[in-house]
């Protein structure tokens, strides 16, 4: 897929090297916490038909990666998005660009009509990026992730209705 700004194409082998030493940055491994090399290569390159990983691409470097998880039951067919980017190329529009080139995609190629996202609730960066896109914070999510030092912290439930994006 091609945003404006980057290039999403699936992970290979040669990307768990980099998208390692992203999710290490303290930035990233903040929200990502406990993701080593075993785990990046075991979680980024298994096939699963509800996944899809792609490799954020900015003039042919590997600088994060974004995930699509489709429900695929029909009664609840929806899709969630998740991303990391690495620090030195936050504030450049790329992040939007990726997060609206995917969601774009799963509601036009895919066709799902509701998108969901879940920050920390307290990463505001990330969370006014996805605002920008056309996500909305619907509910807080209590004691959600366990983060690097053992404490629980909160996630914020954000979602998007098809005709909600900011294309």
């Amino acid at each position: 897929m091609r945003g404006r700004l980057v290039v999403l194409r699936p992970v290979g082998a040669d990307d768990i090297a980099p998208l390692n030493e992203v999710l290490a940055t303290p930035e990233v491994a903040r929200w990502w916490p406990a993701y080593d090399g075993p785990r990046v290569e075991r979680e980024f390159l298994a096939s699963d038909d509800d996944e899809s990983i792609y490799v954020i691409e900015r003039e042919g470097q590997p600088i994060g990666a974004i995930i699509a998880n489709e429900e695929q039951e029909p009664e609840f067919r929806h899709a969630s998005i998740d991303l990391f980017l690495d620090p030195a190329f936050h504030g450049q529009g790329l992040g939007t660009d990726a997060i609206r080139t995917v969601a774009a995609s799963l509601i036009d190629d895919e066709g799902h009509h509701r998108l969901t996202i879940d920050p920390a609730a307290d990463n505001d960066i990330a969370i006014r990026v996805y605002e920008r896109v056309g996500f909305r914070p619907v509910g807080r999510l209590r004691r959600y992730q366990r983060m690097a030092d053992g404490a629980w912290a909160d996630g914020l439930l954000m979602e998007m209705l098809a005709d909600e994006l900011v294309r």
